[in-house]
């Protein structure tokens, strides 16, 4: 049975990165759907130009831990990293367009079904979770449902985003357990720089091969994706890369749950789709679930310390 990578205890300065990445997330979903651009092309955008801000900054204090992903042993890690990146591409180029096919509230709770892949990713991998885990996973997924009143129209348009936002949701997982493997030993901004970079040549790809357009987009659209690679993607995605370090993906998946009632607050307020009466005992069940998972997270055995590997005191620090 294989065990997960230790991580070191938890502390005040992680618990306040997922606050404010769990914040930042919830703004991707009105985002894309605000802005005037294919879904594709806007994740195109956003990993690219987060690349282009951490590439200098990595490349300026990494460079001994990037040349040491080529050779021996790290060469597994930088394949993590690489993996993580494709599974990301998949999880943008399926997830961000079911923004745009269905309700916000729709797209968000279906993704939300990443902590359900995520156990099961972890069951595969060797790990036993203890019920109370599994419980409170099953317990968050329904709140997510419930709180951000998960449209399941039969339109065409939106069952495809629902399909769309469930396939996103399984490779968020397929993400996150890479990412949990990379941050083991590889630091925030070494890991970010390379799954941003590989996710952003695939999205190219896919992008030139279907004639997606990348370019000639009005100001408001502009605007929104630099919001979303200010929030969602360096103050989200990265700030949940960083907890990985100290928090098990299973736990990470959980905590994303609270994406959902937020995007679904913003969605009401600024683009007008009004939350189900629901929505209030939803996030009750959310926060609840979310709260057994830790919990039941936090008493699993301590495993041995390992031998001491570079890590960040800060997020995308030294």
């Amino acid at each position: 049975m294989s065990s997960a990578p230790h991580r070191p205890p938890l502390d005040p300065l992680t618990v306040g990165v997922v606050v404010v990445a769990v914040a930042a997330v919830s703004s991707s979903a009105p985002l894309v759907a605000f802005a005037a651009a294919p879904a594709l092309a806007i994740a195109f955008w956003r990993n690219l130009l987060s690349v282009a801000l951490l590439g200098p900054v990595s490349l300026a204090r990494r460079r001994a831990e990037f040349r040491s992903l080529t050779v021996g042993a790290g060469r597994r890690e930088g394949f993590h990293c690489v993996l993580s990146g494709v599974a990301l591409a998949a999880h943008f180029a399926t997830w961000m367009p079911s923004a745009q096919l269905t309700s916000v509230a729709a797209a968000t709770a279906l993704g939300a079904t990443q902590p359900v892949w995520q156990g099961l990713i972890a069951r595969w991998q060797g790990r036993r979770l203890p019920l109370a885990v599994w419980a409170g996973i099953a317990v968050a997924v329904l709140g997510a449902v419930l709180a951000t009143g998960a449209d399941f129209a039969v339109s065409g348009r939106a069952f495809a985003g629902d399909l769309l936002a469930v396939a996103g949701g399984m490779f968020a997982a397929v993400y996150t357990a890479f990412g949990e493997r990379a941050r083991a030993t590889i630091s925030t901004t070494t890991y970010t720089t390379i799954c941003y970079g590989v996710c952003a040549l695939i999205l190219l790809v896919v992008c030139l091969v279907g004639g997606v357009r990348l370019h000639g987009y009005d100001g408001r659209t502009w605007l929104a994706i630099l919001a979303l690679v200010a929030g969602a993607q360096l103050l989200g995605h990265s700030m949940f890369n960083y907890a990985l370090r100290r928090i098990s993906a299973t736990t990470v998946s959980v905590l994303i749950l609270l994406e959902a009632p937020g995007a679904a607050l913003i969605g009401w307020a600024w683009l007008g789709q009004l939350p189900r009466p629901l929505a209030l005992p939803g996030l009750a069940l959310l926060l609840a679930g979310v709260a057994v998972v830790v919990l039941g997270g936090a008493r699993t055995a301590r495993r041995p310390e390992p031998v001491p590997l570079p890590a960040d005191p800060a997020p995308f620090g030294d």
